[in-house]
């Protein structure tokens, strides 16, 4: 086995640094042991790797690419300071500045991490990534009012939906529901485009803060109301239609993909969801050839693999229930 270059020399991480703690002293061999026997194990396990390629792109800028256009789609909710019809302008303006120096590196770095990944080093010195990404974040730029028509359908629709909100006001400082479609309509108009790896890593961190996993490439209606939200997971080839209602805990999955990556890549494994559909808590919805259809109501803990017409109501036999009293 071929050890990897560690970055000091042998007698030099054999060696504590003079002004040692004896605590530091006592823990050095067992870091030198612990840096050998991860090197070994970077030399033979490639999977869990990023050598020798520079070009990856940052959760963090990414994170904060989020931020800022949770500010620019909302405006006024999320400021230190009270946005009027007099400074909006100026305010919106240095926004989408920042906003478009970060995107615009996190959509080159995303362009240079796939050469780089295919072939070592092309990615290093590629002027058709940079072009590529200014054509690419203006594109973005330009569909930023369509995002907010759309998300301002969602916000109605879950406003409608639950009688326990007080106002739209409430719906996007809180609702988790809201949070998740706002990031996923920012990360979908990116997957859209082309832009590899940083819608991923958008739609997993509003998966990490709300608990819904939207997949950044299902395509979504809008009017899309989540009512709680917590463990909804959506496939990456789902559609949604106009409209759709779903509930906490609720599966839009693949079927088994016996075969592996390579035979399911790329193909339709996840169902339709047409208008107006409602789907309660805990229902399982699989297969690529499923299609929930227009106005149907697919009740609580349901497991669906085949198509229901429109209109049509699905719920489970009412189990027999044990009531017993208290003892005494």
């Amino acid at each position: 086995m071929t050890r990897m270059a560690a970055s000091t020399s042998p007698d030099a991480a054999a060696a504590p640094p003079p002004h040692t703690t004896p605590e530091a002293a006592r823990a050095l061999p067992v870091v030198n042991a612990a840096v050998d026997a991860l090197l070994d194990s970077y030399a033979v396990e490639e999977r869990t790797r990023h050598l020798d390629s520079p070009f990856l792109p940052s959760r963090a800028r990414a994170i904060e690419v989020i931020e800022l256009l949770r500010r620019v789609v909302f405006p006024g909710y999320f400021e230190d300071r009270r946005l009027t019809s007099d400074n909006v302008r100026g305010h919106t303006h240095d926004l989408l500045a920042d906003l478009y120096s970060k995107l615009h590196e996190q959509v080159r770095q995303s362009l240079r991490y796939v050469l780089n990944r295919d072939q070592p080093g092309i990615g290093d010195d590629c002027d058709d990534c940079d072009e590529k990404a200014t054509d690419l974040t203006e594109q973005f730029f330009a569909g930023l009012p369509d995002i907010r028509a759309v998300l301002a359908a969602d916000v109605q629709a879950t406003f409608d939906g639950d009688p326990a909100s007080v106002n739209t006001d409430e719906l996007i400082f809180c609702y988790p529901g809201v949070d998740a479609v706002f990031t996923h309509r920012v990360a979908h108009a990116l997957y859209r485009l082309g832009v590899p790896m940083l819608p991923r890593i958008m739609s997993e961190y509003a998966h990490n803060e709300t608990g819904i996993d939207i997949h950044p490439g299902a395509t979504v209606g809008p009017g899309l109301c989540i009512d709680h939200g917590t463990g909804i997971v959506v496939g990456e080839t789902c559609e949604i239609g106009r409209g759709v209602k779903l509930y906490q805990g609720v599966t839009l999955g693949a079927m088994s993909l016996r075969g592996g990556h390579d035979r399911w890549a790329g193909r339709k494994r996840h169902p339709t969801i047409e208008d107006g559909v409602t789907i309660y808590g805990g229902a399982i919805i699989l297969g690529g050839q499923t299609t929930i259809g227009a106005g149907a109501t697919i009740g609580g803990s349901v497991f669906i693999t085949h198509s229901i017409p429109a209109g049509h109501t699905v719920t489970m036999a009412e189990k027999n229930l044990k009531i017993t009293p208290p003892k005494g």
